[in-house]
């Protein structure tokens, strides 16, 4: 699994990030799906409401991820009817990490390989966001992370130059912006736009949704 793991950092074809802001998380991808080196869509949306309280940004094979989205979403939903209160992003993101820990170790010709950043806001209003890796593993995010993206070297370095404490949701949105053009400025299996979100106390918001332009300038 480990040899398998690092096979595909670089095949997973994707750029997400996930910003830790002083007043909630910001969640952000590129819309870009390929397959090897082919360019297979140049609009293809990486982050999905698993809930109305919880998005998902995936990366690793888009049958997975579409797959993971309706299964986990129908069964959060179950629990919210059963326990009559509506889990928590950390009780969301257990679970699925639990379901990516039982579906790559069950028996099969196609492993399922899907990494995730889970974003999501509490019933108290507060924001969280967690990763879970392609093994199953998870941890709570407190700065920002990448997952195991084709990006994530490009968007990583640049965030480690430029995310600081205190930062204000309007300052990640930006930084988030950034990150993403930096990865696809090098990364070709990343590009097409930029799909930008906020979670904060008031709710999920798009606040992101930008083509990204082929641009020709005459050679000076």
């Amino acid at each position: 699994m480990e040899f398998d793991l690092k096979n595909s950092i670089l095949k997973t074809g994707t750029t997400i990030v996930g910003i830790v802001c002083k007043d909630g998380v910001i969640l952000a991808a590129d819309r870009r799906a390929t397959a090897g080196n082919m360019i297979m869509e140049k609009d293809h949306s990486k982050i999905d409401y698993v809930t109305d309280y919880v998005l998902m940004a995936h990366t690793g094979g888009v049958a997975d991820a579409q797959f993971s989205v309706k299964i986990i979403g129908a069964e959060l939903r179950l629990k919210e009817l059963r326990s009559k209160r509506r889990p928590t992003v950390k009780e969301a993101a257990n679970f699925i990490a639990l379901s990516t820990y039982q579906n790559i170790r069950q028996p099969s010709m196609i492993p399922f390989i899907v990494g995730n950043l889970i974003a999501g806001v509490n019933p108290d209003g507060s924001a969280e966001l967690y990763s879970v890796e392609p093994a199953g593993g998870i941890v709570k995010v407190k700065t920002f992370d990448a997952n195991f993206s084709s990006g994530m070297p490009f968007v990583l370095g640049f965030l480690e130059r430029h995310w600081k404490e205190n930062l204000s949701v309007e300052e990640g949105v930006n930084l988030a912006v950034e990150s993403v053009k930096s990865s696809t400025q090098r990364d070709s299996a990343s590009g097409g736009g930029i799909d930008v979100y906020t979670l904060t106390k008031d709710g999920i918001k798009k606040v992101i949704d930008q083509k990204i332009e082929a641009a020709y300038n005459k050679r000076e």
